[in-house]
């Protein structure tokens, strides 16, 4: 009887650490893309809210798994996008433009790059660079051309 009630709790011990592990494999299995798209998701509600340090900082941290990223799978034009975008946002304009650039040289339609890029040369004063990825936007019927084209027509600054 002994036997038989040790194997049922060795049973039930062994599958409870089955479960238990296998619920925190999820949030394991989550990629450092997709994390860091949710810290710049947080990030960029807080620098609405005029949270400006606390911005900076979860870009940091995206920026962070963005590099872990593009390190296990390079040549991520998304990756490179958010790599651009987070670099930027923290004020380092020629490294988000390198990391825009790269991402380009793989999805030259890409539309968070040409609008984010025609950002930073709206920021840069290069309005002449900014129209160029406005013209790639062009007949996209997409947020990204509206959001783009605001900004360089000077109606919000979001750069």
């Amino acid at each position: 009887m002994k036997k038989i009630i040790l194997l049922i709790a060795a049973t039930f011990l062994l599958s409870s650490n089955y479960v238990l592990a296998a619920g925190s494999a999820s949030s394991d299995t989550e990629s450092n893309y997709d994390k860091a798209v949710k810290v710049i998701n947080f990030a960029k509600k807080n620098e609405k809210k005029g949270k400006k340090e606390k911005a900076n900082s979860q870009y940091e941290k995206a920026q962070k798994l963005l590099l872990k990223s593009n390190k296990e799978k390079p040549g991520k034009a998304d990756t490179l996008n958010y790599l651009g975008f987070t670099t930027r946002k923290l004020g380092d304009f020629e490294n988000g433009e390198k990391y825009y650039l790269q991402g380009l040289a793989i999805d030259p339609k890409h539309k968070g790059i040409n609008e984010y890029l025609g950002e930073l040369y709206v920021a840069t004063n290069r309005h002449n660079l900014a129209v160029e990825r406005l013209e790639v936007l062009k007949g996209c019927n997409c947020e990204e051309y509206d959001q783009l084209k605001a900004v360089i027509a000077g109606e919000k600054s979001k750069y």
